[in-house]
């Protein structure tokens, strides 16, 4: 008896306790998932504000960027403006400066009031949209993508850099219709034409969403879609044989059409007036044109590297090659020839410079002299048009042959970059075919657009104001009539 009251005992005490047991293993059971979960948990606390983190600018990148632009500007004041001055008569060097000057003014403000923002936000496959006029937004902190993943630029950087392009562009039109064109119709002209055939084409070539947004194949097709027209078609243009080039060579063939000839021309003497103003200016063009085409790598890496490898080797090769063209034919190499030339040389590998290796320079610099020496006299006399400062022939002609040969040496096996495939991280298989195909698209596109605009604005132009100055005022020269002062005092 005394025994089975034991075990009755015995077995209420573990009932009892039971419970209590329990009680104690789910409390330490949660105490150790608390503790398994708590670093776990700073970890991922940790983690999130690091994957959200904004990119910051590199400020290696940002250095070269804001360099080029300087190198831009260069380009256009003095550069430009010395190039054309000194190929115009004495009488109307003091006018071409200051067309160039006041242009490169004048565009520069509408850049930052509507043009950043219509060119480079996300809008239709043409414009942009209004959301940052007069920079509304663009703060220091603001940045904006380069061609790598992860790497981004100050925003503000790429503003003047990309202004700079769009000054220069509606510079080099002045020199088609140098000599007897209203100062005052000029900067009507380009108000319009800038509006309406650069800042579309600057969409249409170059915007896109950034390589940050491909990041598979179904956010790269959506991205895609955002981008501008011809970037969707696949045209490449590094640093602008369309946007640039040939699109101011069709506004000022279509000038030199609707302005007319210059007064007494092939009866009077029209030599430039200062071959050495004209070497001083290509010379500054050449400096500053590195900053022009390496800079649009908008990175210091080796594609900006390989872009000033190019935008040197391909600018030589053209001067030699313009200037033994013209020996040839004409018996004595000229200054104004290897000038000329190395321009042309400038021109062509623009749209190639990021795209081509050192063989596809030497060709497309080589190809460049001889064939615009043939836009500046055959077919300049061809069209019959008085472009003053041969602009069709040598930015028209160039850029055409640089935006087609692109497609062609930009293919790995002639030592090209490719093109790259931002989903699959990695250079896509090359269709030397259909990259021509996509050229040809960016150079028709330009030749209509620009054509159309540039007739209208003009036409307007007469209208309003009238595009040239009387008769009498372009024999006494412009500097005097049109502004009131010479260049020079003897």
């Amino acid at each position: 008896m005394k025994r089975f009251l034991a075990l009755l005992s015995l077995l209420g005490a573990v009932a009892f306790a039971a419970p209590a047991w329990a009680e104690e293993k789910a409390v330490a059971a949660e105490a150790v998932a608390a503790a398994v979960a708590a670093p776990a948990a700073a970890v991922a606390e940790a983690a999130a504000p690091a994957a959200a983190a904004p990119l910051v600018a590199n400020k290696g990148d940002n250095a070269w960027v804001m360099l080029c632009a300087a190198l831009v500007i260069l380009m256009s004041i003095p550069g430009l403006a010395l190039f054309y001055g000194g190929l115009v008569r004495t009488k109307n060097m003091l006018s071409v400066l200051m067309q160039v000057f006041v242009t490169f003014s004048l565009i520069s403000v509408l850049w930052v009031v509507y043009g950043y923002s219509a060119a480079f936000t996300e809008g239709n496959q043409f414009f942009g949209v209004l959301d940052k006029v007069f920079l509304k937004g663009v703060t220091i902190e603001s940045v904006g993508a380069t061609f790598s993943k992860g790497v981004v630029i100050s925003e503000l950087a790429f503003v003047i850099f990309q202004g700079a392009f769009a000054a220069i562009t509606c510079g080099l039109i002045v020199g088609a219709f140098a000599e007897r064109a209203k100062f005052a119709a000029v900067l009507a002209f380009m108000v319009i034409w800038f509006t309406l055939s650069y800042i579309p084409m600057a969409h249409m070539v170059w915007y896109w969403a950034g390589p940050d947004a491909y990041i598979d194949a179904a956010a790269g097709e959506a991205a895609g879609k955002t981008a501008g027209f011809l970037f969707q078609k696949g045209a490449l243009d590094f640093a602008g044989g369309t946007v640039v080039h040939i699109n101011a060579a069709i506004a000022g063939l279509v000038g030199a059409y609707m302005v007319g000839k210059r007064s007494g021309l092939g009866n009077v003497a029209m030599a430039p007036h200062s071959l050495t103003f004209t070497m001083i200016g290509a010379s500054l063009l050449w400096f500053g044109w590195f900053g022009f085409n390496a800079g649009s790598a908008l990175e210091a890496s080796g594609g900006a590297a390989l872009a000033m490898v190019n935008t040197w080797l391909a600018t030589a090769c053209a001067a030699l090659s313009w200037m033994l063209a013209e020996w040839l034919i004409k018996g004595k190499p000229s200054m104004l020839g290897a000038a000329s030339g190395a321009v042309a040389g400038l021109v062509a590998i623009t749209p190639a410079a990021g795209f081509v290796g050192v063989i596809g320079a030497i060709v497309i610099g080589s190809l460049a002299g001889v064939v615009c020496l043939w836009g500046v006299n055959g077919l300049k006399k061809l069209l019959g048009a008085d472009d003053s400062l041969d602009v069709f022939g040598v930015h028209g002609v160039g850029g055409i042959l640089g935006a087609v040969l692109t497609g062609v040496f930009v293919d790995p096996a002639l030592g090209g970059t490719g093109v790259y495939d931002y989903v699959a991280n990695a250079v896509a298989p090359f269709d030397m075919t259909a990259q021509v195909i996509a050229q040809l698209w960016g150079v028709g596109t330009v030749i209509v657009w620009s054509g159309v605009v540039s007739l209208v604005a003009y036409k307007l132009v007469d209208i309003v104001i009238g595009l040239r100055v009387p008769e009498e005022e372009e024999r006494e020269g412009l500097d005097l009539t049109s502004h009131g002062e010479t260049a020079y005092h003897h």
